[in-house]
């Protein structure tokens, strides 16, 4: 099966182009500049960026992920999907240890079906003082042993765990993160500058959301964001809502760290494409007032309602990103990360064909994954 995408500006790693690409078998073939060379679809100028990958997303559409209830994560992952997200990790909450167990079994199944890239285990081992939306009575201890019966119930999908450093135990449960192959973040922490380095060491290499839950900089106490902007090692989640960030942090980070450390993601949660009501965030029950999720009880922000297109958008408009480093940071720096950009996350022949068609305001016109569309271009 063959499919060519004629007259678009198609957003490559190195610059935007007027051409025209091909599609064979799920995978780019040939990307081209000027007129097409045979018939193919006319997309009237649009954009065509790489497909979104969110490392970073509790839920959508009324569904969670932290539920582990497999409809209500197929609901969540189709609405993330038309919203261009291509490739999906689902990131779970603070719960019990069995709790967590049979959510990450559950997901496991949508990860060998091919719908989830992974799974994300955001807490239990975070600090009290920066839990944010977590329960604090369900907080623990970072355990190397209760880390590996999470990881041998996720079967092998369990992609990324979030800690905070400080914590007693932490840097051996990064340590026995990555020697598993899972990816060791830091955040929802209290650490100090030296503590964050420490657990950079220790093989951290993923800042969960940063700037949110963490202390802020200060200039004789740089803190956790100073260290994990400044060590190449890191790459930083920014939450792009408009809501988490102001723009000038974003841009700050943007120019810190460049666009092969920075990962755009949504911590979207199950009001994400729904209106204003009540939802739940694990056992947590948020209220949702002009698309901003708050707890019930304290108002702590509690995840997002946004989107990756959303938050692609306003890269470009409010922060002031040119059409090439928004799309690397919302597809390729994620892909790294994850460990699959030599598969996706950039226009580039031989590349799986994820991508996002794109009109002049930047809303989402079509969606492709693996060659077939999601959403045809309109």
């Amino acid at each position: 099966m063959s499919i060519t995408l004629a007259d678009a500006r198609v957003v490559t790693p190195d610059g935007v182009h007027e051409g025209w690409l091909t599609i064979e078998d799920g995978r780019i073939t040939h990307v081209g500049q000027g007129a097409a060379p045979g018939p193919g679809l006319d997309l009237a100028g649009r954009y065509v960026v790489p497909g979104f990958v969110d490392i970073h997303n509790h839920g959508g559409a009324g569904g969670s992920f932290p539920s582990g209830d497999l409809a209500q994560a197929r609901t969540a992952a189709d609405l993330h999907s038309r919203h261009g997200t291509t490739t999906l990790v689902a990131s779970l909450v603070t719960a019990s240890l069995d709790d967590l167990a049979s959510a990450a079994a559950a997901l496991a199944e949508l990860c060998e079906d091919g719908l989830l890239a992974g799974i994300h285990f955001e807490g239990p081992y975070i600090a009290a003082a920066r839990c944010g939306a977590h329960d604090p009575a369900l907080l623990r201890e970072p355990s190397p042993r209760e880390l590996a019966r999470l990881l041998r119930a996720g079967r092998g999908h369990v992609r990324m765990v979030t800690l905070a450093a400080e914590l007693p135990g932490a840097l051996d449960t990064v340590r026995e993160a990555v020697a598993g192959g899972v990816i060791a973040a830091l955040g929802h922490s209290d650490a100090s500058y030296e503590q964050t380095i420490a657990g950079i060491d220790a093989g951290g290499s993923v800042a969960t959301h940063l700037y949110n839950a963490m202390p802020p900089l200060h200039h004789r106490d740089p803190g956790p964001i100073a260290a994990l902007l400044q060590d190449e090692r890191v790459t930083v989640e920014l939450i792009n809502d408009g809501v988490h960030l102001h723009p000038a942090m974003t841009r700050l980070a943007f120019t810190t760290a460049g666009p092969a450390r920075t990962a755009l993601i949504t911590d979207a949660m199950a009001a994400a494409g729904m209106g204003d009501g009540v939802y739940g965030l694990g056992p947590m029950s948020v209220n949702v007032i002009d698309g901003v999720a708050r707890l019930a009880e304290g108002g702590a922000i509690a995840g997002s309602t946004l989107t990756m297109d959303v938050a692609f958008r306003r890269a470009v408009r409010e922060v002031g990103l040119s059409m090439t480093e928004a799309a690397e940071i919302s597809s390729l720096t994620p892909a790294r990360v994850l460990g699959l950009d030599d598969r996706l996350g950039s226009i580039t022949v031989g590349r799986q064909a994820d991508l996002v068609v794109l009109s002049d305001d930047l809303e989402v016109s079509g969606v492709m994954r693996r060659g077939s569309w999601i959403t045809e271009p309109r």
